[in-house]
């Protein structure tokens, strides 16, 4: 039997690597906290004692939180010569360099595949999957991205491309939420409800999940418990900031974008949804 490690059990990642139980292989998970890892063992899994021991089954996955995490995480001395590693976080552009080499130097088949969707998303197995790297690699975790997701999207044969892309589409994310936030502020000063002014974007000309599923979070406050929260979104800007700065892109939004996170921040708001930035337009916190 296939063994199968995941690692980083968070609010994604839980939901990933429940729906990993569904394969015929033998789910082995890990994560620092223990409550999640019991409920996965309840549900079919089994427990790697240390991080080492998940990433030293055949094929293994991590969904980790940020840079530090996955340097601590996926460390040279805790990889096994000869397997193969796809990691699913979202990091920046330069460490994604480096840990590409890291992986090479230790004999370990490497792959980067993001994912875009929140967790319920995650938990449904209807995440779009935004992979990179070796064919070999991306054939082996085929069967378990048919899992996790509704579709698979192919960025070539350097796994930190992957990583590049999902800042992008984390970037439009954010527009969508500034966006949304300026025009709904507008349209309650005009004393328009909220809700139809956004019913009314996402029944016409303005569709998909940036708006349907934001669009109804930011007109009734709606912002906690965080799928996302306002901490992660301020680092995607850092590591949009990176691709900019890779691809010579100058881009004129992103320090004022910038400026509203950190007021918002300041204000409290770290632990809300990320699209909470629209608050600071609604009360007026940059004048």
């Amino acid at each position: 039997m296939t063994t199968v490690g995941f690692l980083g059990l968070g609010t994604m990642g839980s939901g990933m690597a429940a729906r990993l139980l569904g394969s015929d292989a033998e789910v082995l998970v890990w994560n620092r906290g223990k409550e999640p890892v019991a409920e996965l063992v309840a549900a079919g899994a089994k427990e790697a004692p240390e991080a080492r021991d998940a990433l030293a089954a055949d094929l293994s996955f991590s969904m980790l939180a940020n840079d530090a995490a996955v340097d601590a995480v996926l460390s040279a001395e805790h990889l096994t010569a000869g397997t193969t590693h796809v990691n699913m976080a979202s990091i920046s552009p330069r460490f994604a360099t480096r840990l590409e080499d890291r992986f090479a130097k230790a004999g370990v088949r490497y792959a980067a595949a993001p994912v875009l969707g929140r967790p319920a998303v995650a938990a449904a197995g209807q995440l779009n999957i935004l992979a990179a790297g070796p064919a070999e690699v991306l054939e082996a975790a085929k069967p378990y991205f048919e899992l996790l997701g509704k579709q698979t999207w192919h960025f070539g044969e350097t796994p930190s491309i992957a990583n590049s892309i999902k800042a992008l589409c984390n970037y439009i994310l954010i527009q969508a939420h500034q966006a949304l936030g300026e025009t709904i502020a507008m349209a309650e000063r005009l004393d328009v409800d909220p809700g139809l002014f956004v019913e009314l974007l996402t029944s016409t000309f303005v569709g998909g999940p940036a708006y349907t599923v934001y669009g109804p979070i930011i007109a009734t406050q709606s912002y906690t418990p965080a799928a996302f929260t306002m901490t992660l979104g301020r680092k995607d800007l850092d590591l949009l900031e990176q691709v900019a700065e890779a691809t010579s892109t100058h881009v004129p939004s992103l320090p004022a974008l910038k400026a509203v996170y950190e007021r918002a921040l300041q204000e409290g708001f770290a632990d809300y949804d990320w699209s909470a930035i629209a608050e600071v337009t609604r009360r007026d916190l940059l004048r």
